[in-house]
């Protein structure tokens, strides 16, 4: 079954196939065709709702692509903090960052010989005044020490991402920055040096990044209040990573409205292509035992999109005994890593395949083709005149073949053209999609129940040492 994004004149943005997850293409371990009809019914009302909150402006998520007031502020203010800079940072955990570090991947970032020192975080090649990006998502004291220890902290900049305000790694990261602007130096320029994004300012709630940064003057943007992290990829706390990159915001945006489009088009879960991917993937579940969702790009530059899509996937739906195991995969490197496990293992994989037809995006580079005489004496003939995306290509297509006639469950999903705004569009797609299949397990695809808990034991714990050393003099 394979359905195009919408139904108007425009080219297709995205296509998906579920066939490979049915009875008919992989015997016992698919779906029948009452089992899938089953799962697609119970959806009808969680589609009427989501239409329902869209005419309503209930779900922010929906109607977040059509907004423009904040990609104008968020240009405005990458804008003045670039000026006189030659790295950006950014600071932010879980949906604060991946969000973004997915988009700023698709734009070169983090791919080794995109950027201009070679390593990946370097400069946009097309314009050699762009400042570098670097995440640190992660806290690790060593890393985060060695970078302030290197970095030209006067061309330095550092964007801080935090919704409540009060996420506590990141809290740490811009303290310790501020630290070391200020022994470089430097106290009289913070106010340009950094930008903080947190929810607006509210009486009688504490906010610790702007108690922190607004007594310098730094600039604070305001994170949307209904979009939690990772829904925000395409609010501002992604779309500040993108324009630092250089990319057409409104282009990613475009491509998300397309697919609330047909969200809102659609007159059964039949014809909506988030619906049908989360019916095959809970109904495999339920029925079949699938407990694990694997995400395989076949492109560096979506290589982050599955680590997103891990976060998205398992925060939303892993609650009350429900949920789906989400793996994070990058075709051809996962071919010699994890491809038998996924052929030869338990039958407890849907691998998703994301197959590009053609690069239109700012990295795009001519292939040279390869050496006939070269390719015959290295025993590659067949690559003869061809090129290495040729090669890609061909396993994009012999990969998901062979885990059919192994009997395992494959969705396959085509872009034509891989650019912003088909990148918003696959963004939105799995957004919507997580949404539904947290309808069909009956839970809240918006609460993280298990994380907060984590949080305040890891608060808890830090105090109680804090007053025992205190006691003990």
């Amino acid at each position: 079954m394979t359905t195009p994004t919408d139904k108007t004149p425009n080219a297709p943005l995205y296509l998906q196939s579920i066939g490979g997850c049915l009875e008919a293409a992989i015997g016992k371990h698919g779906l029948d065709p009452a089992t899938l009809d089953r799962a697609l019914d119970r959806l009808a009302t969680p589609l009427k709702q989501l239409q329902s909150d869209y005419q309503s402006k209930r779900l922010a998520l929906l109607r977040l692509p059509e907004d423009t007031a904040d990609i104008v502020a968020a240009e405005a203010a990458m804008a003045k903090l670039s000026k006189g800079a030659d790295t950006i940072v950014f600071f932010g955990t879980g949906g604060s960052g991946l969000g973004g570090q997915t988009l700023a991947q698709y734009a070169g970032w983090n791919i080794p010989g995109l950027g201009g020192d070679g390593n990946g975080d370097g400069r946009d090649s097309r314009d050699t005044r762009r400042p570098r990006t670097r995440f640190y998502d992660n806290l690790d004291g060593g890393t985060l020490a060695s970078a302030l220890a290197t970095l030209d902290l006067a061309t330095t900049r550092f964007v801080v991402i935090s919704k409540s305000g009060g996420t506590v790694e990141t809290l740490v990261q811009a303290v310790s920055a501020l630290t070391a602007v200020k022994a470089a130096g430097l106290e009289e320029r913070i106010r340009e040096m950094f930008l903080g994004l947190t929810e607006p300012a509210k009486a009688g709630i504490s906010n610790g990044l702007r108690a922190l940064l607004e007594p310098y003057g730094v600039p604070m943007l305001e994170h949307h209040i209904d979009i939690g992290g990772r829904f925000s990829v395409l609010t501002n706390v992604g779309l500040l990573p993108a324009l630092a990159r250089g990319l057409d915001v409104r282009a990613l945006r475009k491509g998300a409205a397309r697919v609330v489009a047909d969200l809102n088009a659609a007159k059964s879960p039949r014809e909506c292509l988030p619906a049908l991917g989360a019916a095959v993937a809970v109904a495999l579940r339920e029925s079949r035992g699938v407990s694990t969702q694997v995400m395989m790009p076949y492109a560096d530059r979506l290589g982050h999109f599955g680590h997103w899509f891990a976060q998205l996937w398992a925060e939303s739906l892993g609650k009350n005994g429900k949920g789906t195991t989400p793996v994070a995969c990058l075709g051809p490197l996962d071919q010699h890593s994890q491809l038998q496990l996924f052929m030869d293992g338990p039958h407890e994989h849907l691998i998703s395949v994301i197959r590009i037809h053609r690069d239109a995006g700012p990295f795009s580079i001519p292939q040279p083709k390869i050496d006939a005489a070269m390719a015959k004496q290295a025993g590659i003939g067949f690559m003869a005149g061809r090129t290495i995306g040729d090669l890609v290509a061909a396993q994009t297509h012999a990969v998901p073949e062979a885990l059919l006639r192994a009997g395992r469950a494959v969705r396959t999903i085509d872009v034509p053209v891989l650019d912003e705004t088909s990148l918003g569009a696959l963004l939105m797609h799995f957004m919507v999609e997580t949404i539904f299949a947290a309808a069909l397990f009956g839970i809240d695809a918006f609460d993280q129940p298990a994380v907060e808990l984590a949080k305040q034991l890891t608060r808890t714990k830090l105090s109680d040492e804090r007053q025992s050393k205190a006691a003990h003099g």
